[in-house]
């Protein structure tokens, strides 16, 4: 009798078919009707009335996307919404709003600075110096060198040792680095990615001389060689060789460093290369897709290794559509988990993410301004619902930053995250029917995209054939040419600008760090066992010309001081060096 009194109910309230049966869809059918009629009519009495008076500064309005943006967002565009399927609650799939249920109501994201320049002295003072202002999280930045697997004494290393992060040959340096650092209580993000297995070596040989277990490491290693193919270039070895590094890691973190987060999917590199919004969502996702399928065919089970996935993103000045995009890339992160790989555990249906506002944004015009490009990006990361979050100083358009630039950028998190309120409440912008929309369709445009990379046969596949760098060049070429042509203004650049005094206070690394660096690679070799080094670079050969997992064997040689550029060329000389084709 029951029942029948609610369908009765529910019919006479004309709510529809699908509320009482399959959902909860948020507007009724005839309510909806009405306001489209509505909203024509003041479309015609009043906004038409306006327009003639006061012209519209565009006649179209898009993201960075180009997803068109309507004037005004009501009920009629989200419609088909359905509260518990779409967005439903957070800590609960499909994590749209957040994969923790209180979020930031327990717990601030990390708060990470990027950090790493010169000497292993030099940047180890940088991060007690971060620590003590209230940093709550490591960021280590490597210069190029130690990026593709070269030591500093290498010819190729000349003019680049510790200028663009800390120079690290072997196990002797990261134990400097992270000197009076107890890695128990600290968490550690490295980016690094060719050579990700040996730096990741040395940070457990590191936290063992501290007397740390490796099941109590928490941290993660960037491990993302498919987007250096894609946008970034810093690769050593062909795509298979890599990605079987990048599964040895997931195998041996399993089961000895099980809080570590073995990959973080980076979408940052390719926003900062110039794709768009969506694109950074579907070819992130795409690598990661790709990611999963290698880890599985080498015969992991996916809810072993799939919880401990991270994903690195970028934030842009758009800042709803950011916020839009975060949300997006969670609840399809779920789906693709949860339906293409079936995945169990719930865990592992979730996208973890760290955030960096976008270094291609700031300018060396006006450079104050960039505080406040990186305070809108901020507040999209953590509006979006972060894990852990880096904000550029304001200088690094001219440099590496300084100590007072550094403190800035970390005040910013910190004024957030306390005086701003937006952490009070779960997901604040849900419910907005622009964010709604916009969230809807960047997860719909992003999956065409990852349809068709699955179509050219994955990932690899795809840039194999240039078609992710391409669309990433032609978007990068698009929004350049409205710069020039002031369809698309960046203050200080294009319009508002003055004349400046280009005598800045900025970070010099002195050239004397790569003599020094030198000098010490050259003591650390004629002071270790060197028949003991050759012996286990050996061993390190014939593993990787048999189907055994390298990082025992990476860690051993580590351990006795063989060098980062020695073990890299041991790998060099059985997997080869990948030449990336030109893409026109």
């Amino acid at each position: 009798m029951y029942n029948i009194i609610v369908y009765r109910e529910l019919f006479m309230k004309r709510i529809s078919f699908k509320y009482w049966i399959g959902g909860w869809q948020m507007f009724d059918d005839e309510k909806l009707k009405n306001l489209k009629s509505s909203k024509e009519e003041w479309q015609k009495k009043t906004i038409d009335k306006a327009i003639k008076r006061f012209p519209e500064r565009k006649e179209k309005f898009s993201t960075t996307s180009e997803i068109e943006v309507e004037r005004l967002y009501t009920p009629e565009n989200i419609g088909d919404l359905d509260y518990e399927k779409d967005l439903g609650y957070p800590g609960e799939y499909p994590y749209t709003r957040g994969v923790q249920p209180t979020m930031y109501r327990g717990r601030l994201w990390t708060m990470r600075q990027y950090a790493g320049f010169a000497t292993a002295e030099e940047s180890n003072k940088r991060y007690k110096y971060l620590l003590e202002q209230g940093q709550t999280g490591l960021s280590v930045a490597f210069d190029l060198p130690t990026q593709i697997g070269y030591d500093s004494d290498h010819p190729l290393s000349a003019g680049e040792v510790g200028k663009v992060g800390v120079a690290i040959d072997s196990l002797k340096d990261m134990e400097i680095l992270f000197d009076g650092i107890p890695l128990d209580k600290v968490s550690t993000s490295m980016t690094i990615n060719a050579p990700a297995s040996v730096l990741l070596a040395m940070y457990i040989a590191v936290a063992e001389k501290q007397g740390v277990s490796q099941d109590k490491l928490r941290g993660t290693i960037q491990n993302d060689i498919l987007k250096e193919y894609i946008a970034r270039g810093t690769y050593i070895f062909p795509p298979e060789p890599s990605m079987r590094l990048i599964t040895d890691v997931f195998e041996y973190c399993s089961r000895n460093v099980p809080k570590w987060n073995t990959i973080s999917i980076s979408g940052y590199h390719i926003r900062e290369a110039g794709a768009t919004a969506v694109q950074e969502i579907a070819f992130t996702l795409a690598d990661g897709i790709a990611y999963v399928e290698a880890a599985i065919e080498a015969g992991l089970d996916v809810d072993d290794f799939a919880p401990r996935l991270s994903f690195f993103f970028n934030a842009h000045n758009d800042l709803l559509e950011e916020v839009a995009k975060f949300r997006a890339a969670r609840r399809l992160w779920a789906k693709i988990m949860k339906e293409r790989f079936n995945a169990k555990n719930e865990k592992s249906m979730r996208l973890k993410f760290h955030t960096q506002t976008a270094g291609s944004t700031l300018t060396a015009q006006q450079p104050d301004n960039n505080i406040i490009r990186v305070t809108i990006q901020t507040l999209a990361a953590v509006l979006g619902g972060t894990q852990s979050l880096h904000t550029n100083s304001k200088d690094e358009a001219l440099a590496l930053p300084t100590e007072d630039a550094v403190r800035i950028a970390l005040r910013t998190q910190q004024i957030v995250a306390h005086e701003s309120g937006v952490t009070e409440t779960i997901d604040p912008l849900a419910g907005s029917y622009y964010i709604e929309s916009l969230t809807n369709e960047m997860e719909k445009r992003a999956m065409e995209y990852i349809k068709k990379i699955d179509e050219l046969g994955g990932t690899p596949k795809a840039i194999e054939k240039g078609y992710i760098q391409k669309e990433i060049q032609n978007s990068a070429y698009k929004y350049q040419m409205e710069i020039e042509s002031n369809d698309r203004i960046v203050v200080g650049v294009n319009k508002f600008y003055i004349e400046e005094d280009h005598k800045k206070d900025i970070l010099r690394v002195d050239p004397e760090v790569e003599k020094l660096q030198n000098e010490k690679l050259s003591k650390l070799k004629s002071e270790r066992d060197s028949e003991k080094v050759q012996n286990i670079l050996k061993e390190l050969k014939k593993a990787a010309n048999e189907d055994k997992n390298l990082m025992p064997y990476i860690l051993s040689a580590v351990k006795e001081y063989a060098t980062l550029g020695e073990i890299c060329d041991v790998l060099r000389s059985v997997f080869g060096e990948y030449e990336q084709s030109v893409i026109l």
